[in-house]
């Protein structure tokens, strides 16, 4: 049985000096805790320190994004060769910051999320509605467009390096999260979207995470919901008090 994933979404946050402090923490607490599978995710020019400090200690290191590109005239990319030399095991794809302000489509998530696949890295694909699409009853349509477009061309043998992680929009940096209910029956269509389109994954294999406003106050809750398998976390992932407690929660798995 797989152990729940917390991944921690540093965003554009820390020093390089915070963040190696920070990582050393969180080593130390994870390697004394079998709760869950921790990975970091630090910003780019944070990930080689980050990495070595995380080397041989269980704790994954995660990329925010990367190009879909090995290498070429990309000004400000990064392929998926260059993060994995930081020790890059883990890629965050389609996030909703990346949607939104970068304005990254479906079919770039795509792109993405199958060169991470043949680049051996487990894509953690983000997909979410915003408030206005819950408010027209259209949450299900919208999960299932980005599901199903994020996943085209992934076979069932890829599944084992694929991570969904379900991110409402509206919930994000909002102190707003939804409820189980709500968490619930969008992981239970993620699951039946993939288990349809892949078959041979229901099971239950597929790990889905929630993100958007995970706190140690309703992480708890959340996980206990054996359709949530980890969780997807921002801001309370910069705390080392906040982030050990939402690892903590994971024991209820």
């Amino acid at each position: 049985m797989k152990l729940p994933l917390i991944v921690g979404n540093w965003k554009m946050n820390l020093s390089a000096k915070e963040a190696t402090e920070l990582a050393c923490k969180i080593r130390e607490f994870a390697n004394k805790n079998s709760y869950a599978k921790v990975v970091l995710a630090p910003s780019f020019t944070l990930l080689q320190g980050v990495g070595q400090v995380l080397a041989g200690s269980g704790v994954g290191l995660a990329s925010q994004n990367f190009f879909c590109q090995e290498k070429g005239a990309y000004t400000g990319e990064v392929s998926a060769g260059m993060i994995k030399e930081t020790g890059c095991e883990y890629v965050i794809v389609g996030h909703s910051e990346r949607r939104q302000l970068f304005g990254e489509t479906d079919e770039l998530v795509n792109k993405k999320a199958l060169c991470a696949i043949q680049n051996n890295i487990t894509a953690i694909i983000c997909v979410g509605e915003t408030a206005e699409q819950r408010t027209a009853g259209k949450t299900f349509e919208v999960i299932e467009q980005q599901v199903r477009k994020a996943l085209v061309g992934v076979e069932n043998q890829d599944l084992e390096k694929i991570v969904i992680a379900y991110e409402p929009i509206w919930a994000i940096g909002t102190g707003e999260n939804a409820t189980v209910d709500q968490a619930n029956e969008v992981h239970c269509l993620i699951r039946k979207i993939v288990a349809e389109k892949n078959s041979g994954n229901k099971n239950g294999s597929l790990s889905i995470l929630y993100g958007g406003s995970v706190t140690p106050d309703n992480c708890k809750e959340l996980l206990r919901d054996p359709e949530i398998n980890g969780a997807l976390v921002g801001g309370a992932s910069l705390k080392i008090n906040s982030f050990c407690d939402i690892i903590r929660s994971a024991d209820n798995k």
